[in-house]
């Protein structure tokens, strides 16, 4: 199978904003917050405080995109959550005022045919969560522009191959540049960079990679053994951490009244080895994210490939 061809795009929004806005350190949590509540304001029909007690739950808009029901795979593990088909992609971490008339921008990752197809629900959402205001101040605005991005971040003007492999040597190393906190779990606990692991990151990666081709891409069987894969490659790899560092990050939560961490790792982290068989999945991580809340942005990278 060839990842060039999955239906999958990025869209880079551009607002203008009718006052002062002051953006968190990360504003992927303002704007995932304001997007859902718009959109679920758009299409709810029924007005039930809890989606799953609803009887459109299973065809609704909302869930199908926000909080993706639950549901069978062809994984013998039984998930209680699932990957949703989007992430947000903020602007650059770093609190700053944003002046009025200057250009809010950032993306959306959609992934799967259904989702794309949404795209003009999607645009709405947005524009009636501008409309409805920003921040605490409630700031408006009005979406300027919607345009698809490829890869190298230009407007695309053909479908985007760039999340396929290319003809090129196989990489003796890689380097993922971590941009966002990267926030990686065992039993629980968020991982930082003295206890993290190659296993760890790409048995993670492989994990996400599955769900989201499964239930959003229909793709079945598997396109690859995750165990196989591991057990072939993982033996042959070192890895480099000296370049990551840990990075706070908290933000208040409204559904849970309360300030949450979601603290991270970010920064460089290199893989020597033969990485051959997950160069493929290394490129789309760049559009899925790794780790938790990957839906509002965190865990995204950029991939750079060593062939000497």
């Amino acid at each position: 199978m060839s990842v060039a061809t999955l239906p999958i795009a990025r869209y880079r929004f551009t607002a203008r904003l009718a006052a002062d806005l002051c953006l968190p350190d990360y504003a992927g949590s303002l704007l995932r917050g304001v997007f859902g509540a718009a959109l679920r304001h758009t299409t709810c029909m029924t007005g039930l405080p809890v989606c799953a007690e609803c009887p459109l739950w299973r065809s609704c808009s909302y869930p199908a995109l926000f909080e993706t029901p639950p549901q069978p795979t062809q994984f013998a593990q039984r998930f209680t959550q699932v990957p949703n088909p989007y992430v947000i992609e903020p602007p650059a971490s770093g609190a700053r005022d944003l002046l009025a008339g200057e250009p809010l921008v950032w993306h959306m990752v959609l992934i799967g045919e259904p989702t794309l197809g949404r795209l003009p629900l999607i645009v709405h959402a947005w524009e009636r969560a501008l409309r409805q205001g920003l921040g605490p101040q409630r700031v408006t605005g009005e979406l300027l522009a919607v345009e698809r991005i490829d890869s190298a971040g230009e407007v695309a003007t053909a479908v985007d191959a760039d999340t396929g492999p290319h003809a090129e040597a196989t990489p003796a190393r890689v380097t993922l540049h971590f941009h966002t906190p990267l926030r990686l779990q065992h039993q629980g606990q968020v991982l930082r960079p003295d206890q993290l692991d190659a296993r760890t990151l790409l048995s993670q990666m492989l994990r996400r990679t599955n769900l989201v081709l499964d239930l959003h891409l229909g793709i079945r069987p598997a396109p690859f053994d995750a165990s196989a894969l591991l057990a072939a490659v993982v033996p042959t790899l070192t890895d480099d951490r000296s370049g990551l560092r840990w990075q706070d990050w908290t933000r208040y939560s409204g559904r849970q009244r309360q300030e949450m961490n979601l603290g991270g790792v970010v920064g460089a982290w290199t893989l020597t080895g033969a990485l051959g068989p997950f160069v493929p999945w290394l490129r789309l991580g760049q559009w899925l994210h790794l780790g938790k809340s990957a839906t509002m942005g965190l865990g995204g990278y950029q991939l750079e490939m060593h062939t000497a």
